[in-house]
């Protein structure tokens, strides 16, 4: 997608803060954190949000929940707990059309929605 603002992430066309990154995964610190850790974790392939996956997508998603406990294992708060949060079209608060995880950490969440 050319306008897509994390499609041209991932081409380098943007910089970011990556933490994570293979062949189909990428993990960066979000601009606008939410919380003390506030990482986005994308596939690389477009898929506009959890609506629009197709069945192969299925396996992408699974991936990016093993590289989730990954990076919460490296940098030190899988022991004290994470939230990931997945918003799924506009009223959900999806602002950008690119399916992403918000992976939140460094605080206590509690019944706190972020």
């Amino acid at each position: 997608m050319e306008d897509c603002l994390f499609c041209k992430i991932i081409k380098g066309e943007i910089p970011s803060n990556k933490v994570y990154e293979d062949e189909e995964i990428l993990a960066f610190n979000d601009i606008n954190p939410a919380a003390p850790i506030h990482i986005l974790v994308i596939p690389k392939k477009h898929i506009a949000s959890l609506a629009d996956m197709k069945k192969d997508d299925e396996i992408i998603v699974g991936k990016i929940y093993g590289v989730i406990n990954k990076i919460a294992k490296e940098q030190g708060f899988k022991e004290n707990g994470y939230r990931v949060i997945v918003n799924c079209g506009k009223d959900a608060g999806q602002e950008v059309m690119h399916l992403h995880f918000h992976l939140l950490a460094g605080e206590k969440f509690g019944d706190k929605i972020v």
